[in-house]
């Protein structure tokens, strides 16, 4: 379960680019608008095509009961400046063993700009800091080339074992990527060491 300081809708993470938010009601035609697109919809396991706009609230319902309740931890992407535009979502839920199984995606506007990789790596920072998962799992589609470069840029590797979490994926070609928690540690920690060094560029 997610600790007490996720479940409440105040709060956010922030990166040079972004605030990560819970999702709002408000959010409902910005959702609708960049879920709905085909391009977005048929790299993921979830989002249906085409996207009915009640589908959206339905999302942000759920996606608010499962971060309230500590089961997941459901944010939206938000460009700095433009709070009130969900782009993208990012998300974790518990999975089985201690995981969290990782979700994403960004409006079609706004991928290949580094967007997605900034989202994802504020997401596993907070992950590994306030939960005790042991790892995190997500599946890719096979043709998602993008995707897959995000996550293996974050330090995923291929994982054939988790395949077996994932039933939304069944009959669709799919990936398994995995990253545990010790090597985001050290990963972190390396990245911080060198960050500090003399030298070191910004």
């Amino acid at each position: 379960m997610f600790p007490d300081i996720t479940r409440d809708d105040v709060f956010m993470l922030e990166t040079p680019r972004l605030w990560l938010r819970w999702p709002r009601a408000a959010d409902a035609p910005s959702i609708v608008r960049h879920a709905g697109d085909e391009a977005v919809a048929r790299m993921t396991a979830r989002i249906p095509h085409p996207y009915p706009p009640e589908e959206a609230d339905r999302f942000i319902f759920r996606s608010r009961e499962a971060n309230a309740g500590g089961a997941g931890l459901v944010l939206a992407v938000t460009l700095k400046g433009r709070p009130g535009e969900a782009v993208g979502v990012v998300s974790a839920e518990w999975g089985p063993d201690g995981e969290v199984l990782l979700g994403t995606w960004l409006g079609t506007a706004f991928q290949g700009r580094g967007l997605a990789t900034e989202a994802v790596e504020a997401l596993l920072r907070a992950v590994f800091t306030v939960s005790s998962a042991t790892a995190a799992i997500a599946a890719v589609r096979s043709s998602n080339a993008a995707s897959r470069r995000v996550l293996e840029k974050l330090g995923f590797r291929p994982d054939p074992r988790g395949k077996a979490v994932f039933p939304a994926c069944a009959g669709e070609p799919f990936e398994s990527l995995r990253l545990d928690r010790r090597d985001w540690t050290l990963a972190d920690v390396r990245a911080d060491r060198e960050s500090r060094e003399p030298g070191a560029r910004a």
